[in-house]
């Protein structure tokens, strides 16, 4: 199973129930996913919109905290022949908006990003986001497996199982990842009446009445 199947497997899961997210809170990451539009989305209150508008306003990352986050978010969904990669999607501005939703993320992205630049410096002199491809690779094979990974990458497989996680959510919560795993919604179904057969099993066999 290659890396985009895995993180499929992972978003039909957060699809499926609260998402992987269990702070969401009441609203779906879909909704605050799109909460940088100015229209104000279904079955959002007032207060949840102007709330929603309040933190779409405001920036949290630095521009190269959200380049590397890109980075990572497409190494986790690259793009293939049904859809476009993670970024594509617009997920690094989910991840933007979920981080300042539930602050108690706030920390463990900002730290895992620095440590990711750290590990980088000692390994290639450079920071991740100016790897060359096949470093970056090396460096979240890493931190990718937590049985696999070494001591002293606690800190590192902690940061990106968060990273993937929220990758998954935003990207399976998108217009593109919806549509990528084949969800169609609700649709009206065609009611021809009831079986002949089972009319007869219960003496109507020539219809009701």
């Amino acid at each position: 199973m290659n890396r985009r199947d895995s993180i499929k497997a992972l978003g039909l899961a957060a699809t499926g129930g609260a998402l992987l997210l269990n702070a969401c809170g009441p609203d779906t990451a879909a909704k605050k996913g799109s909460a940088t539009k100015t229209d104000k989305l279904p079955g959002v209150t007032d207060v949840e919109h102007d709330r929603n508008q309040r933190l779409a306003a405001e920036q949290f990352f630095s521009e190269h905290e959200l380049k590397t986050i890109a980075i990572l978010a497409d190494i986790i969904i690259p793009a293939d022949g049904v859809s476009g990669s993670a970024t594509d999607a617009g997920v690094p501005d989910f991840i933007e908006f979920m981080v300042k939703d539930i602050p108690s993320y706030k920390t463990p992205m900002r730290g895992g990003l620095k440590w990711l630049d750290v590990q980088s410096q000692r390994r290639y002199g450079k920071v991740f986001a100016a790897c060359t491809d096949q470093q970056q690779l090396e460096l979240v094979d890493a931190i990718a497996y937590p049985a696999k990974a070494a001591p002293g990458m606690e800190q590192g497989v902690a940061f990106f199982s968060l990273m993937r996680n929220l990758t998954a959510s935003g990207f399976f919560t998108s217009e593109m990842g919806v549509k990528d795993i084949g969800y169609v919604g609700n649709r009206p179904g065609i009611w021809d009446g009831v079986p002949a057969d089972l009319l007869q099993a219960h003496g109507f066999a020539d219809g009701w009445g």
